[in-house]
């Protein structure tokens, strides 16, 4: 197993800031486990309304916050916060923004949907994490070997690392693993949402997949055309996206168990780098 490898874990939940989930345990406990085994690791999620903030002891990073991205031609601040879990000895950043992740959703509940199916700008927060991630690693000036991505807010990833960033000294040599799950939404994006990925390095052809129909499969049949890796992270996931795996030919982790998971995925990483 090579050991200095640095892996950039990107996760739509953790534990826990959420409640458990399949994929909150996962991005808990692998990237303290992959640590454990020398390596150096990042992780981030977004911050949800519904997460305590005292009570998890988060606070901004008045050196990475500050920036705005600019989403369909409109500027939104970009706010980072960290918290860190003691008894993991690891950290976890949190992706922030007010009109993204509010406190609230719109029928006065604290906002904890990480399907986010309350509002009607998902697709925006979901470019929103993905860039606000990557933007906060190139300050942090931190060099991914791996990159794995957790939920399908993570999908935009790989598109982005491959085409948009793909000449930025942190990432022209990072590898994308991605990490499917039985986390299905039934929403459809706008017919405008290929239009507000486009970014220098982006072409219109990379996007033809979800032109006409931005939903959880084409955008996972995204994110696999543009990773290096994929693993099955549930064991009932999406068939047509299994089959579209093996077409593709991409280096292939079926399902691992509770017990086998940590030791399988690290192994994996290893194969992924010597692609």
């Amino acid at each position: 197993m090579t050991k200095n490898i640095k892996v950039l874990y990107i996760s739509q939940e953790i534990t826990p800031y959420l409640p458990e989930t399949e994929i909150a345990s996962i991005s808990r406990k692998l990237p303290q486990a992959t640590q454990e085994k020398g390596r150096e690791i990042r992780t981030f999620m977004p911050k949800y309304g519904c997460i305590n903030e005292r009570r998890n002891q988060l606070h901004e990073v008045i050196r990475l916050s500050g920036m705005n991205l600019i989403i369909d031609d409109s500027d939104h601040p970009l706010i980072i916060k960290v918290a860190s879990i003691q008894s993991a000895r690891m950290q976890v950043y949190f992706i922030d923004n007010e009109d993204y992740f509010p406190r609230r959703n719109p029928n006065g509940d604290l906002y904890c949907d990480t399907n986010f199916l309350d509002f009607d700008n998902n697709e925006e927060r979901c470019i929103f994490f993905i860039r606000g991630t990557l933007e906060t690693i190139k300050k942090l000036r931190w060099t991914p070997d791996i990159i794995h991505c957790h939920g399908w807010i993570t999908s935009l990833t790989p598109l982005y690392i491959k085409k948009a960033y793909n000449d930025e000294p942190f990432f022209k040599d990072s590898k994308l693993i991605l990490s499917i799950y039985d986390n299905e939404f039934p929403e459809t994006f706008s017919p405008s949402f290929s239009d507000k990925l486009l970014l220098s390095g982006i072409e219109k052809k990379d996007l033809s997949s979800i032109e006409k129909n931005a939903n959880y499969e084409s955008l996972s049949k995204l994110a696999i055309d543009f990773s290096d890796g994929i693993i099955q992270g549930s064991a009932n996931v999406n068939n047509a996206l299994l089959d579209y795996t093996t077409d593709s030919k991409k280096l292939f982790l079926p399902f691992q168990n509770e017990d086998t998971y940590i030791d399988a995925y690290n192994d994996f990483y290893d194969q992924v780098m010597d692609l």
